[in-house]
């Protein structure tokens, strides 16, 4: 990766790396993830942000309340709702602690 990007642009470009390394290469359905990729990228990537990712019915309920269209894949739309999903209460507790901080 260049040295030209900003730290936010490199975030990006993981986020989107990530996406498309747990997409299969033999997916009949492209740019999707398959239940079984995505539940082995919560086990993998987000074992420390998310609770239970090692838990099937957990990380299914996950799938099935991110799948929009119900196709029983993850479209990049769908993972991005992840993301958001992760980084809003992230957000707010560094909000939290920067006001403790400084008071």
């Amino acid at each position: 990766m260049s040295d030209c990007y900003t730290e936010l642009e490199k975030a990006v470009i993981v986020l989107v790396e990530n996406f498309y390394k747990y997409v299969s290469k033999y997916s009949l359905v492209k740019n999707k993830i398959s239940k079984s990729s995505f539940r082995e990228m919560l086990q993998k990537e987000l074992n420390h942000m998310l609770s239970d990712t090692g838990n099937r019915k957990a990380a299914d309920k996950l799938i099935q309340n991110l799948d929009a269209n119900h196709d029983g894949r993850i479209s990049f739309d769908e993972y991005w709702t992840l993301i958001g999903g992760i980084t809003g209460p992230i957000a707010k507790l560094i909000r939290e602690q920067e006001q403790q901080s400084s008071s």
